[in-house]
């Protein structure tokens, strides 16, 4: 079907990654699948061809090409017909290095990015535990700093490439007391003392190696830290969006692959003396399934789209993933069924496809998770923010040490900063003399509450708030020389704004409600999450 979202250049890249996996790739699928392991020379030949970097900037080796690109190179590599396989790739390429990309500083880089992208180091991504899988909140992993280091303890399950990569982002609780706030990315190198891996055995996904991780006292340097401290959280939610998106992609090439197989198959085997193409029970069967392949790949060319403009696309990447991957479990058991005795059989790919599909439901949010996010979006009205923005990493400066912008990924929002010699410092005009409780009264006691001593001497910020009802109104509060200043109206151009209801605001303040869930539920927008991970956590709490 002609595509109003590929251009011809588009097409040429299909023809160089197709050649490339029907030459190089799926001759070796028998054997890559049975030792369970894809050998490090495709790596570094997909490095070679340039197929690793091609969301990420020039500098570090990567293409800077517009999203499509990734989309085709998702599609061709689902005709390895090996699950495994593809999902080693778009772990490494879209999620792991997907997080150095939007938080990493300058040395982190250097130093992982650009020979991941070159193919000489092959990346994981540590978030799910024995007792947590979708529920990140409930990681246990810790991560201590201590002097110039991190000390992790803890253990990780079901971790894609987590046996062979070189270099694993672990999601850590680097302040077990804050909740969700408390949550950073921190990067492991495979060879560092205390980390260990035992390789899992799984019903699907031969190819690929998943691991249990474990982290017995495991030192790292604290400059591994992605973006900032107690945002891994958040920065994880972000990367759902891309995660899930890649997967819809894969899941409907996956789906369209089998059908292709299968078409062939039908137009080969007979019985009872014809095509069995040829049995209107088939055909019909053929027809409602390629029309629903056909449907689920528009949405997701245009949920692609919506990434490539920038768009937060929360509801439209959890339609995708929740559709794609119900329908490539679908299509695997349809196209089997076609097959008869033969589809049972591990010689015949669709027996591949088949338990490769199963996982897709559970991976990267479950069908059932997906189904409540839609549900709170279109029935409760619930928005969601990007957590990624434009952060300035002065601890992990670049070896010039001058401070580092790092760029925000597609759908990142851009925001801007001022200094605080470019705006005009509003008067205090509160002094609190009781506990406060309206959402007004709140936002007045933040100069009382100012713990001055967590404030760094070149810290400076403004904030502009912005609670609707009878018990809010516009504030805007600054920090310069570690004084607090709040002031009734807007002033100035702020580094991040905080919009909300005064109830919800109120209940938030006051420990009425989860921090995580209000932000999440979009009863707190944020413009600017790190600068507000920042500036909340230099106040004392009220409960």
């Amino acid at each position: 079907m002609k595509s109003p979202y590929f251009t011809s250049e588009h097409e040429l890249f299909r023809q160089t990654v197709r050649q490339f996996i029907e030459t190089e790739v799926t001759p070796h699928a028998a054997e890559w699948e049975e030792k369970e392991q894809i050998p490090r020379h495709i790596w570094e030949r997909m490095g070679e061809l340039g197929f690793l970097g091609l969301m990420y900037p020039e500098q570090y080796g990567g293409s800077a090409a517009n999203f499509f690109y990734s989309v085709v190179f998702t599609e061709e590599i689902s005709r390895s017909l090996m699950g495994g396989f593809c999902a080693a790739l778009g772990v490494h390429q879209y999620m792991a290095t997907a997080h150095l990309a939007g938080a990493g500083s300058h040395q982190l880089k250097q130093q992982y990015l650009a020979p991941a992208i070159a193919g000489k180091k092959i990346a994981a991504l540590a978030i799910s535990e024995p007792g947590a899988g979708s529920d990140v909140a409930g990681i246990r992993t810790t991560a201590v700093k201590q002097g110039n280091e991190y000390v992790i303890n803890g253990s990780k399950i079901f971790i894609t490439n987590g046996v062979y990569s070189d270099f694993v982002v672990v999601a850590c609780k680097t302040n077990p007391n804050a909740g969700v706030a408390g949550i950073s990315l921190i990067i492991v190198d495979r060879n560092t003392p205390g980390f260990t891996a035992n390789k899992l055995k799984k019903m699907g996904w031969y190819s690929s190696d998943t691991g249990e991780l474990f982290f017995d006292n495991v030192r790292v340097p604290a400059s591994n830290l992605i973006g900032q401290e107690g945002n891994g959280f958040y920065y994880i939610m972000d990367s759902f969006q891309l995660e899930r998106l890649i997967a819809a992609i894969g899941s409907v090439a996956a789906a369209e692959v089998g059908l292709e197989a299968t078409l062939k198959y039908m137009n080969e085997r007979e019985a009872f003396g014809r095509k069995i193409n040829k049995y209107q029970s088939i055909r019909h069967d053929i027809a409602n399934l390629a029309t629903e392949i056909e449907a689920a790949k528009q949405f997701t060319y245009y949920t692609a789209w919506l990434f490539e403009q920038g768009e937060f696309a929360v509801k439209e990447c959890s339609m995708i993933k929740l559709l794609t991957s119900e329908l490539a479990k679908k299509a695997a058991d349809v196209c089997l069924q076609f097959f008869g005795g033969y589809g049972y059989m591990e010689e015949y790919p669709i027996a591949r496809m088949y338990r490769d599909a199963r996982v897709g439901t559970i991976a990267g949010g479950t069908s059932q998770i997906m189904r409540e996010i839609i549900a709170k979006m279109v029935i409760d009205d619930v928005s969601y923010r990007p957590a990624y923005a434009e952060t300035t990493h002065t601890a992990q400066a670049d070896t010039q040490n001058t401070t580092t912008t790092t760029p925000a990924p597609a759908n990142t929002e851009q925001h801007t900063t001022t200094t605080s010699t470019d705006i005009q410092q509003p008067q205090n005009i509160h002094n609190m003399t009781s506990t406060p409780q309206t959402a007004r009264e709140i936002v007045m006691s933040l100069s009382e509450r100012l713990k001055t001593y967590k404030v760094a001497p070149d810290y400076s910020t403004v904030v502009h708030f912005d609670l609707l009802g009878d018990n809010g109104g516009k504030f805007t509060v600054a920090i310069d020389n570690s004084v607090c200043t709040v002031a009734e109206g807007h002033v100035g151009e702020p580094k991040c704004v905080i919009t909300a209801k005064d109830k919800d605001y109120e209940d938030l303040e006051l420990g009425r409600s989860n921090p995580q869930m209000a932000v999440l539920m979009g009863k707190i927008k944020l413009s600017n999450m790190g600068e507000m991970m920042t500036f909340s956590g230099l106040f004392k709490r009220l409960y």
